[in-house]
């Protein structure tokens, strides 16, 4: 027998397995492998990814034990700045442990977004994140490790789950069809025909919740891919010639703005001209790691013949043919040089003949490999460098404005360039980034006459009214201001 409560009690059953599938796709674990890809796009640029040495920021291992409660961490990770203005003790000695260095503000990162990357983070830290075995080197092993590999729920669970409950929702639905024809025939009236599993799939309601999945789906995984399109947060192209910054502005100490010397008054920060490189490669001709091959590359681009430290006349209107003689006999007599008392040519001259006609016939390939290409014909001429850092067309920034007035390190956006071998992008260049960065960046007003008409600002500093001055506050949010 069928009570008249039975049907409208089924059918809120029905949507009750509906609503919890949906809650099911929003209410995930910690997904490591989604922590992994968070950490990559907006922390790694400052913390290590081993998790256990320092680098911009703090090593991050263990960083849930060291915050009193769980909700402050997540607060200091959306907003450090508001966290240290309550005058929290940790996150006050954190950042002046750190010289103030102003962490960037996630406010946009839900819960389950940080729980994800903590995890994560905790997974590296302890060696158990993919099968990495704990105490690898550098966390390399960690950072290699399989990305199908997590801990908790994963992709796959969901996608049964999805089947079982479609499933399940198909035979309520035959259920709930047999059941109103039961009460029909009870009541007397003709009753409605058995709904089939086609009628089911194809009806209104049905086709209605897919193209409503599928308009979400669709819209979130175009907004998505829009957000991403043209970035190119960890970039790093080979280039023409094997240049290390980490020897140059590491181990050399060489100030970023020798070479880059237009970051202090233009727009741009320039390329290097290879006359800058001669001023030192004149007297150093012999790299550390490889030798004359690669600074062979900066002699035959601008026209300097090292063997008789003289720039070669006329070297524009020479044709690689004429060209190839010098370099060839550069590197065959350097090769001779350097090898001759190495044992293996001992009794063999006939040997070190052939293996320095070899090498400097690949170092002359390796040349014109590097510093020609389809729209460059010959060797001679600038060295055509593989551009990096690329802001859209319709964004205007200036290097002068932030490192002469405002006196930012280079490293705040290209990351520790000293200790790179190749060079990467190191931050996204995003727009939420620079506002991010805007709101929370201190202006420099001392001794800095730039500043010197915002009187206002002077005097209620002065006062005590005012603790600082951000870039937001002298309009660095207005559109105009990147946009115009």
């Amino acid at each position: 027998m069928i009570s008249n409560t039975t049907i409208p009690r089924m059918k809120h059953l029905f949507s009750f397995l509906f609503i919890l599938f949906a809650f099911s796709l929003s209410a995930q674990d910690v997904n490591l492998d989604e922590g992994k890809a968070l950490f990559r796009n907006n922390c790694a640029s400052c913390h290590n990814k081993s998790m256990k040495d320092d680098m911009t920021g703090p090593a991050l291992g263990g960083v849930e034990e060291r915050w009193e409660s769980q909700e402050l961490l997540y607060a200091w990770i959306r907003n450090s700045q508001a966290v240290i203005a309550t005058g929290d003790p940790y996150a006050v000695g954190l950042y002046n442990e750190w010289n103030k260095s102003v962490m960037t503000a996630f406010p946009n990162l839900t819960d389950g977004e940080i729980a994800s990357v903590l995890g994560y983070i905790d997974g590296v830290y302890k060696g158990t994140y993919g099968g990495a075995v704990a105490g690898a080197a550098g966390g390399a092993a960690m950072d290699d490790a399989d990305d199908s590999k997590e801990s908790g729920l994963s992709t796959p669970f969901f996608i049964v789950l999805f089947l079982i409950l479609g499933i399940l929702a198909v035979a309520l639905a035959r259920i709930i069809s047999n059941l109103n024809r039961m009460a029909q025939i009870k009541e007397g009236a003709t009753p409605s025909q058995v709904a089939t599993i086609k009628d089911i799939l194809t009806s209104k309601g049905v086709i209605g919740f897919v193209v409503f999945v599928a308009v979400i789906i669709g819209g979130f995984a175009t907004v998505n891919n829009a957000i991403s399109l043209g970035r190119q947060q960890g970039y790093a192209p080979d280039q023409p010639i094997k240049f290390s910054h980490a020897l140059h502005a590491g181990q050399q100490q060489i100030n970023c703005q020798y070479c880059h010397d237009g970051a202090r008054r233009s727009k741009h920060s320039v390329i290097p001209a290879t006359n800058t490189c001669m001023n030192c490669h004149k007297a150093i001709k012999k790299g550390s790691e490889h030798g004359t091959a690669e600074l062979s590359k900066i002699y035959a681009s601008i026209g300097y013949d090292p063997t008789t430290d003289k720039y070669i006349e006329d070297y524009d209107e020479m044709s690689n043919e004429e060209i190839k003689p010098i370099f060839v006999k550069y590197a065959k007599e350097t090769f001779l040089k350097d090898k001759a008392s190495e044992p293996r040519y001992a009794n063999s001259e006939s040997k070190l003949e052939r293996d320095a006609s070899k090498e400097a016939e690949e170092q002359w390939e390796n040349i014109e490999k590097s510093l020609m290409n389809p729209s460059k014909e010959s060797v001679s001429g600038a060295i055509e460098w593989v551009r990096i850092h690329n802001l859209p067309d319709h964004v205007y920034f200036n290097h002068a404005q932030h490192v002469t007035v405002g006196k930012l390190a280079c490293q705040t956006c290209h990351g520790p360039v000293e200790k790179m071998e190749v060079v990467q992008q190191y931050a996204p260049l995003s727009m939420g980034w620079c506002i991010n960065c805007h709101r929370q960046t201190e202006v420099q007003f001392a001794s800095n006459e730039y500043y010197d008409q915002y009187e206002t600002y002077h005097k209620e500093l002065k006062a005590g009214k005012r603790e600082n001055v951000t870039v937001e506050d002298i309009g660095g949010l207005e559109c105009q201001k990147c946009h115009y």
